[in-house]
């Protein structure tokens, strides 16, 4: 399995040196429909890649400010970069979705109440989706445009999907 978190941060390294303030903050403002990683996460992945030899860290001092550590992709770090991209972009999962081992007990639940926790789940989806189509174009390649369209598509086919389930338990219940 592909750890994408770790190719999120080589790859954004791909571009430039950065300390890690500026990885958390542009992963925030930029990829926070792309990736849900945390700080701590990226620092501890910071960490583990320059043990690895991956990234080299070297100490900056501007004026007063205090002293902040700049990662900089090695050799080593490109190569380990291709090869996750190349495994992510290959990568089929077969992953469960989530809800879907509540889906096998939904008849435990009287029709009416099923139908309403569906209702309440394609309201999320809406809302996800909605969110996703804010997401402005990005201007610089098609990759960060891809994922969005990617992320946009799964959701349109799980709202298209519970909107056809709950027409179904609907037309039961009758």
């Amino acid at each position: 399995m592909t750890d994408e978190r770790e190719l999120l941060v080589l790859g954004l390294l791909m571009a430039q040196s950065q300390h890690g303030y500026q990885i958390n903050e542009f992963i925030e403002k930029n990829l926070g429909q792309v990736s849900d990683m945390k700080k701590a996460t990226a620092y501890s992945i910071l960490k583990r890649l320059n043990q690895g030899g991956f990234v080299e860290v070297s100490v900056e001092q501007e004026g007063n400010r205090p002293q902040r550590q700049i990662y900089t992709i090695t050799p080593s770090g490109e190569r380990r970069f291709l090869e996750l991209l190349r495994a992510s972009i290959a990568t089929a999962d077969n992953v469960t979705p989530a809800g879907n081992i509540g889906f096998m007990f939904i008849d435990h639940l009287n029709g009416q109440e099923a139908v309403k926790l569906l209702e309440e789940k394609m309201q999320k989806v809406d809302h996800f989706l909605g969110m996703l189509s804010l997401v402005p174009q990005h201007g610089h390649g098609t990759g960060v445009d891809l994922s969005i369209k990617h992320r946009i598509a799964l959701l349109q086919c799980e709202k298209d999907w519970l909107a056809r389930t709950i027409q179904e338990l609907r037309t039961r219940k009758t």
